[in-house]
C-alpha cells in the first residue's frame, strides 16, 4: 500500500507538468502600452503592436505578466489580450513551404521577427501559417517563437 506522501508528490508532479507548459496570447485590437508593474500607475515600457504573441507567466487580479519575443518581461491588462493567431519567425530566412515536408517547394521565406498568422495549428511539426500580404504555406514549428 502505498503511503499518503506517495500520493502527495504524485500530485505535486501532475501540477507542475501543467504549470511548465505556455501558453501564448496576442495583443488585442489595438496597440497596448506594457508597463513594469501591474497598474496603469507603473513605468511604461513600450508600446506593443496589435497582434503580438506573448507568453503568458502570471495572472494576478486584472494584470498578466508576460514574455516578449525578445526574452524581455512586462504587465499588461488581461483584457487587451487575446487567444493567439499569431507567431513571430525565430531563425533569419526561414522558409515557408507549400507542404509540410523538408523537400517541398518554397513558396515564400521570413525574416527573423516578421509576425505570421496561424491558420492551421502545429501537426507533426509544422504549421500552415499566412503572410500579411496573403501568402500561406507550412513553416516548421522550431522556426516560429509563439506556439
Amino acid at each position: 500500500m502505498k503511503s499518503p506522501m506517495h500520493y502527495l508528490v504524485l500530485a505535486l508532479l501532475l501540477c507542475a507538468g501543467s504549470v511548465l507548459a505556455a501558453e501564448f496570447k496576442n495583443i488585442g485590437s489595438g496597440p497596448v502600452i506594457m508597463y513594469d508593474a501591474p497598474s496603469t500607475r507603473g513605468q511604461k515600457l513600450y508600446v506593443a503592436p496589435k497582434g503580438m504573441p506573448v507568453e503568458v507567466l502570471l495572472n494576478y487580479g486584472s494584470w498578466s505578466k508576460v514574455r516578449d519575443f525578445a526574452g524581455d518581461t512586462s504587465w499588461v491588462e488581461i483584457k487587451q489580450l487575446s487567444e493567439r493567431k499569431n507567431v513571430l519567425v525565430r531563425n533569419l530566412n526561414a522558409k515557408i513551404r507549400n507542404s509540410a515536408e523538408e523537400s517541398a517547394e518554397v513558396v515564400f521565406s521570413a525574416d527573423k521577427g516578421v509576425m505570421l498568422e496561424i491558420i492551421e495549428p502545429v501537426n507533426a511539426g509544422w504549421i500552415k501559417v499566412r503572410h500579411s500580404d496573403g501568402a500561406s504555406g507550412f513553416v516548421k514549428a522550431s522556426e516560429i517563437w509563439g506556439v
